[in-house]
């Protein structure tokens, strides 16, 4: 019984982070870190962005990846069917109420403009995520170039997420290579 409500608790949990988080994976980052680390404590903050880079380099919705890692860390498998549904439905129930109604409204200069207002929200959600997630980077030039790279490789070549999160991942492991070299550390 006690894992019923365990499971019971992930779904709503992710279906408050699914229903009330608007423009994808990266605006449903404070949110989250709201529910499954400040208010229930299942993941700590460092894991939680340790989740979120993999999430991102992972295949499929940002969303339903975080839902499926939380939601096996804290209860196995049936904890990630539970999270992953729970994230998944309100946007499947809303996606398909627009699609319904979408020729009709979208012309609708009050709609474009309701739309104008959403984006702008997410960029400040998306802003606030970014905040987030450099509190828990050390500073040093590495970093500051490695999310330079990133940055212009994204914005400016087009290259997909999981690309530079793999470039990212080879460039700390050749720094760690290199550093342990330089200290004469070897492969330990």
């Amino acid at each position: 019984m006690r894992d019923a409500r365990l499971l019971a608790r992930l779904f709503l949990a992710f279906s408050r982070v699914g229903a009330f988080t608007f423009g994808g994976g990266y605006a449903m980052l404070p949110m989250l870190e709201r529910e499954v680390v400040d208010r229930r404590g299942w993941v700590s903050h460092a894991d939680l962005l340790d989740m979120f880079g993999i999430a991102q380099a992972a295949p499929g919705v940002i969303a339903v990846n975080m839902a499926t890692f939380t939601g096996r860390r804290v209860a196995g498998f049936w904890g990630s069917v539970a999270a992953a549904l729970g994230v998944a439905w309100p946007s499947v129930l809303v996606i398909c109420a627009v699609a319904l109604c979408f020729d009709r409204f979208r012309e609708l200069k009050w709609v474009a403009h309701a739309f104008e207002g959403v984006r702008a929200g997410v960029l400040a959600l998306i802003a606030a995520a970014l905040r987030k997630l450099g509190r828990g980077l050390r500073p040093s030039a590495f970093n500051l170039a490695t999310g330079c790279a990133a940055f212009a490789a994204t914005a400016f070549f087009n290259a997909g997420a999981a690309w530079v999160i793999l470039a990212a991942v080879a460039a700390g492991l050749l720094a760690d290579v290199a550093g342990r070299k330089k200290n004469g550390a070897g492969n330990g």
